[in-house]
């Protein structure tokens, strides 16, 4: 879930992609359905004497996955009655288009808002484009408002900002002839990011959404750690504030304009104590089920607010978490990539103006497969083929091949992934020559790998063959790779950072090169649970004294997600793209007749 460098590189390396791309610029010049157009249907809200029920339909993480995410990116887990759990595929745009349609049919009193990271880190038809795509779809499904998560700063403030107001990309133009970037029809919420100079939000902290008399106030933020996670240059001059005093503030600015029901957009989340979907979070008591930082957020968001939806973790979870007064309130989160949707009901009193919620009731929310057995949205389709056709001399180049499936993004459970073996020996290999810094050993952070590179065929390039736009779907960033010195005990340090200081409560297990192995006790606590004598490289134990040259892309480099100790090496030489890299070692080391296999994943040992 972490953020790297911006997706501008593109343009530093695809120069012949960007000429192919400009031959193809104006061939599609069919209008486009008129964005925004919410199609909900002509139904009532559920009326009482002085009550209606206001429909929240709500997502989070939706990283420009446009077209069904392939692998286990595409899949939920749901639990079953005998206790055993279900696959199911799930997710793509023209599939959540057509369920959230269907959700608000019969419904007069429905919003539909998000929690963050709608664009970056996205697959390359989405991502070539500088997620232009992604926002045209998000106007065509309807949606109110969304909060900014950390991957809205990868290309930076201004860019940002030109997602919302619209104009061309200023480097790389307007992709279609007569059609210019409109921006985004829904506000991007920021309350607690900040000009580091004025002092003000870079763009509006809430909204007020108003229908029939009913008005519902929207605060949006992100985590404050998005400096950790984003690189310096994507958060330049801007500063990220603490979520609950920025909410609180905002809910009390709400109230004196007498907007009393308030929801609040949190692109942070937590981590429920199931993977299935459909877990109970509140079993056995409420909010028991989950942990991380959200639950210390919600349990001191003020009670004006009455509901959080959240985000980051790319977790599914439907809670009650007590509030300061200690009344239950819903905190969601709909998982990641369009996968699921959330329906909370809000009932809402025309009296008072504010959402119904006792001391014993929070707000109904149900979390939703997003099916891929139901009909597909036809404007979403169109769509996706408009800019397909525009990527296809960029994407649809094989670049390698492979036997089976190559999971990276958590399938074995246990830290170190099969694609992650293949990504940091593809970055050694790379920078292995003494001419390209004489790397001994590489480390990948495990939130850069974005994808699992799948067998069967996404497209019509034949199963096991690995096109462009499935590489950079696994690596989207375009990080620059560095190689720097580090002694034995900085080695080490950096393998303990793993799962100390902000990583000890959710460990971010990098993943490592061959040649370099160790046992993780997950038993243990702290800096004791890297064996150190279990640390080795090519069979030799890492002498703290020694120094050896170390690769690793240049937001590991610069400290992101809780490294701190790689900013401390030497003698930095900088190298190809970790896209780049990774490119090259599929082409090198697999053929139609010799594809690629998986990697065992046995360089980390881990006790439980």
């Amino acid at each position: 879930m972490s953020a790297k460098p911006p997706i501008r590189r593109l343009a530093r390396r695809l120069t012949t992609a960007t000429a192919l791309l400009a031959a193809t610029a104006g061939v599609l010049s069919t209008a486009a359905a008129p964005a925004g157009a919410h199609d909900r249907g002509p139904g009532n809200g559920h009326r009482h004497d002085r009550t209606v029920d206001v429909q929240m339909l709500s997502f989070n993480d939706f990283h420009g996955n446009l077209e069904p995410p392939q692998g286990s990116s595409g899949t939920v887990t749901e639990a079953e009655p005998d206790g055993t759990k279900k696959v199911v595929p799930a997710g793509g745009m023209e599939y959540l288009a057509s369920s959230l349609r269907s959700a608000r049919k019969g419904h007069e009193y429905s919003v539909t808002a998000a929690a963050g990271d709608l664009i970056g880190a996205s697959p390359l038809m989405s991502g070539l484009f500088h997620d232009e795509p992604t926002i045209e779809a998000m106007n065509k499904l309807g949606l109110d408002v969304t909060s900014v998560g950390n991957h809205e700063f990868d290309e930076g403030r201004a860019e940002l900002t030109r997602m919302q107001k619209g104009g061309c990309h200023p480097k790389d133009g307007c992709y279609e002839k007569g059609r210019k970037f409109r921006g985004a029809d829904f506000p991007y919420l920021a309350a607690n990011v900040t000009d580091e100079k004025t002092g003000k939000p870079i763009l509006k902290p809430y909204t007020v959404w108003k229908h029939k008399g009913v008005k519902i106030g929207f605060i949006g933020v992100t985590l404050k750690g998005t400096p950790d996670v984003v690189t310096a240059e994507g958060v330049k001059g801007l500063k990220f504030g603490d979520e609950v005093q920025t909410i609180n503030k905002y809910a009390d600015e709400l109230n004196r304009q007498g907007v009393k029901a308030i929801v609040a957009l949190v692109h942070e989340g937590g981590y429920p104590a199931s993977g299935a979907y459909n877990y109970n979070c509140d079993t056995p008591g409420a909010g028991a089920g989950i942990s991380g930082p959200i639950v210390d957020i919600a349990k001191h968001v003020t009670p004006k607010v009455a509901a959080l939806v959240t985000g980051h973790t790319h977790a599914a979870y439907s809670c009650t978490i007590p509030d300061p007064s200690g009344a239950p309130r819903t905190v969601t989160s709909a998982a990641s990539f369009g996968r699921l949707y959330t329906d909370t009901t809000l009932t809402y009193d025309l009296r008072t103006n504010n959402i119904v919620r006792t001391a014993v009731k929070a707000p109904h929310a149900v979390n939703h497969v997003v099916s891929r057995q139901q009909p597909k949205a036809k404007d979403m389709t169109k769509l996706i083929a408009r800019w397909n056709k525009l990527a296809a001399p960029v994407a649809n180049k094989p670049v390698g091949y492979i036997s089976a499936d190559i999971n990276g993004r958590g399938a074995a459970g246990d830290g170190e992934e099969p694609l992650g073996d293949v990504i940091t020996d593809a970055q050694l290999e790379a920078l292995s020559p003494a001419a390209k810094g004489g790397a001994q050993i590489a480390f990948m952070n495990p939130g850069g790998i974005r994808s699992d590179l799948a067998y069967k065929a996404s497209g019509s390039e034949g199963d096991g063959v690995v096109t462009y736009g499935e590489a950079f779907t696994v690596q989207p960033f375009t990080n620059m790779m560095q190689v720097k010195s580090l002694t034995g005990a900085q080695v080490i340090k950096v393998l303990q950072q793993q799962v100390t200081g902000p990583n000890e409560a959710e460990p971010k297990v990098l993943q490592v090169s061959n040649g370099l192995t160790y046992t993780l006790d997950l038993t243990k606590k702290g800096a004791d649970r890297i064996v150190t004598s279990s640390v080795k490289l090519n069979d030799a134990p890492i002498d703290p004294a020694k120094t050896y040259r170390v690769a690793a892309n240049e937001f590991l480099m610069g400290g992101g997600d809780g490294f701190p100790v790689f900013k401390d090496g030497t003698d930095k030489l900088v190298g190809p793209s970790d896209l780049d890299v990774f490119v090259a070692y599929l082409t090198a080391h697999s053929s139609k007749a010799a594809p690629l296999a998986p990697p065992k994943a046995d360089r980390i040992t881990v006790i439980k």
